[in-house]
C-alpha cells in the first residue's frame, strides 16, 4: 500500500475516532469484538506475539477482517493515543477505508 492511501486510511481512523465510531485498545476491542459490532480491526504490524495471536484468533473466530499495514507510532498518532489495537464499529467508515485499499 502506497503513502498516500495508507495516509488517507489514518486520516479516517481520526476521523472514526473523533466520531464515536472507534475502539481502541487491547480489552476494549476483544469486548467489541465478543459482541460483534466491530467491521474492520488495524493491529499494528509491531504488536507483541501474544497480543496479535489473541486479536487475530478472536477475529477469525468472528469473521472480522484484520489490517496489519500500520505500525504502533501510525496508529497512535492518528488517534492521539498510544495504541496498537484499533476496531471501527462503523460500517460506513469500514466501506470507505476497504475502497482505499483496495
Amino acid at each position: 500500500m502506497d503513502s498516500n492511501k495508507k495516509q488517507k486510511i489514518l486520516n479516517l481512523v481520526g476521523l472514526a475516532q473523533r466520531a464515536g465510531r472507534l475502539v481502541s485498545g487491547e480489552e476494549f476491542v476483544v469486548e467489541a469484538i465478543r459482541k460483534q459490532r466491530v467491521k474492520l480491526v488495524f493491529l499494528a504490524n509491531d504488536a507483541a506475539g501474544n497480543l496479535s495471536k489473541k486479536i487475530t484468533d478472536k477475529s477469525k473466530t468472528y469473521q472480522v477482517e484484520v489490517v496489519t499495514a500500520f505500525s504502533t507510532l501510525e496508529l497512535s498518532a492518528a488517534v492521539g493515543k498510544a495504541r496498537k489495537v484499533l476496531a471501527v464499529t462503523d460500517a460506513g467508515f469500514t466501506k470507505k477505508m476497504r475502497s482505499i485499499m483496495e
